[in-house]
This record gives structure tokens, C-alpha cells and sequence, in this order.
């Protein structure tokens, strides 16, 4: 008798914990600045700009911004479908944002198991060369930035 009010009441812990939005301050720096990344992109590619200089000055230079573009462009090829990002100026992360700054900030650390824990099950494992390597790539731009 005592197991189902811990089932449940664990049950009920883990679903308040997913009703909970989680926020860019969750992340670690280079997954939340590459989420601030993807949705500047967003924004400009819905207005038919380059977002290469903006991303320039808000990143701290054109090979953070290049490598930040391009990573968007193998995630945008890579997902299953379209990604969701919230506005620019929200702190909650979308369910896409999430798991995105959770595989950059993996692959930041490289740790190729949390990367792949992140990403499995939602995109196919042929892909996801390109998505380790297209993270590393921008991790290793931040840190010669900084």
C-alpha cells in the first residue's frame, strides 16, 4: 500500500517539474548565448536580412557569428521538423531550445554521451556527426573570443 502514494506522488513531482517552462539561465554560457543566436537568426531570416553582422556584434566577432549560422543551418537540416524558438526577448526556452543549448553545451564539455543523450531519439544517429562537429566548432570560436 505505501508504493502508490510514492508512485503517485512521484508521478505528480515529475509532472509539475515538465510543467515548468526552463530559462535561458539554465543553460550554460555558449548553449544560452547560441540560443540568443538562433533566435536573432530567426528573426532575421523572417525579415530577409543577413544576420551575419548582428550576430558579429552581439557575439564579439564574425568567426562566432559564422560558426553560430552555420550550426543553425545543420540544425535546421537535421531536425525532424520545423524548430520553435521563443522571441528575442523571453527567458523561457522552448521544448527545440532546450535540447538544443543542452547538446551545444555538451559538446562544449566535450561529453559526446551527454550530446548524445540530449539529441537521441529525435534526430537520426547519421546526422548527428554533423551537429557534434558544428558545436564544437562554434564552442572552440567562443573560447577564442573570449
Amino acid at each position: 500500500m505505501s508504493e502508490k502514494p510514492t508512485s503517485l506522488s512521484s508521478a505528480k513531482a515529475t509532472i509539475a517539474r515538465l510543467a515548468v517552462a526552463p530559462r535561458v539561465e539554465d543553460l550554460g554560457p555558449i548553449g544560452g548565448r547560441f540560443v540568443h543566436a538562433l533566435r536573432l537568426i530567426a528573426l532575421h531570416e523572417r525579415m530577409g536580412r543577413d544576420p551575419v553582422p548582428e550576430l558579429a556584434v552581439r557575439l564579439g566577432g564574425v568567426e562566432v557569428a559564422a560558426k553560430a549560422l552555420i550550426l543553425a543551418q545543420t540544425i535546421a537540416a537535421s531536425w525532424p521538423e520545423n524548430i520553435h524558438v521563443s522571441r528575442f526577448c523571453c527567458r523561457l526556452l522552448s521544448h527545440d531550445e532546450t535540447t538544443i543549448g543542452m547538446f551545444v553545451d555538451a559538446a562544449a564539455q566535450g561529453d559526446r554521451y551527454g550530446f548524445e543523450g540530449a539529441l537521441g531519439g529525435l534526430v537520426r544517429s547519421d546526422r548527428m556527426p554533423r551537429l557534434w562537429e558544428g558545436a564544437l566548432a562554434l564552442a572552440a570560436a567562443e573560447l577564442r573570443a573570449v
